[in-house]
């Protein structure tokens, strides 16, 4: 089973407004709800390619109970903790002539609630899959990703981790199966601007050295590139499309990874439908569809 882990989730309020002008009453030409959220994200896109996976994090107030409500109506399980007090976040984006985000704090996240996950995480079984993926809210402990692979560390689990700079590098001694920089992140946690394929190769593999498994480097519009355990190193390029929306697109790629791994167990087939995956969602108003994954698929 995959178990992917949320924080910290949201409302998402996406907005559309032709020219958005400080100071002043905009309207809006277009909106939509999401249940937003890097780990809801993955299980979401896991649920159209036919994976199933259970939802963990913490919720609460009424926004919570949409969010969990929303997250059952989309067909995905959840076993989400609820807080006691506070609310869910809600997040505004605003599409505009350029994109524009509000993010809201969230609520306090207990120790109490916080033990309450761990015994939740004990369930986990040799060869379960874990994804753990964006920033950690304020009031968790800075290292609760460190706590949580110690934790598992003898049971066998893939753990796949989606994070940036020292909450990713602190991981590392406990040998993520996947990690998932960007390019970009990549160059920031080595204090580099990198602009070949091949000082990102290099790179990629010091954080393999560093104990990553599989190190899978997202590049926007220039692709992505895959260092496997074994030492392979695969580049893939995007499909051709449209870029409509840049939420969502890399948790989409990590659950494209995911789900071509389990159907193949093949890294370079697990890439390819990746690929497609992120791309489905970046060519989309939203989450990446069945249809448009496979489509993009055959393209690659």
């Amino acid at each position: 089973m995959i178990y992917t882990v949320t924080f910290n989730p949201a409302l998402d309020y996406v907005v559309g407004v032709e020219h958005l002008t400080l100071g002043e009453v905009n309207r809006t030409t277009k909106e939509a709800i999401y249940y937003g959220g890097k780990g809801i994200n993955v299980s979401a896109v896991l649920k159209e390619l036919k994976v199933e996976s259970i939802a963990l994090g913490f919720v609460a107030g009424f926004t919570g109970d949409a969010i969990e409500r929303g997250v059952k109506e989309m067909g995905i399980v959840t076993d989400f903790i609820h807080l006691k007090e506070g609310m869910s976040r809600i997040n505004v984006k605003i599409k505009s002539d350029q994109e524009s985000e509000i993010n809201g704090q969230g609520p306090e996240i207990t120790k109490e609630a916080i033990e309450l996950l761990f015994d939740k995480l004990d369930q986990l079984k040799e060869g379960d899959s874990l994804v753990l993926a964006g920033s950690i809210p304020k009031t968790l402990p800075s290292d609760i990703y460190e706590r949580i692979m110690e934790r598992l560390q003898e049971k066998k689990i893939r753990v796949i981790v989606d994070a940036t700079k020292d909450l990713l590098l602190n991981v590392l001694k406990y040998k993520p199966f996947l990690i998932k920089p960007n390019n970009h992140e990549l160059g920031e946690m080595f204090g580099v601007i990198l602009k070949t394929n091949e000082e990102i190769i290099s790179y990629g593999k010091k954080l393999q050295d560093m104990g990553a498994r599989n190190v899978l480097i997202s590049m926007a519009g220039d692709g992505s590139i895959l260092i496997d355990e074994t030492g392979n190193v695969y580049q893939m390029g995007v499909p051709a499309g449209k870029v409509k929306n840049s939420v969502g697109a890399g948790d989409s790629m990590v659950a494209g990874f995911l789900a071509g791994y389990a159907e193949t167990n093949n890294y370079e087939e697990a890439l390819k439908l990746g690929t497609a995956t992120g791309s489905a969602t970046a060519f989309s108003e939203g989450l990446a569809t069945y249809e448009t994954i496979m489509e993009l698929r055959r393209q690659l």
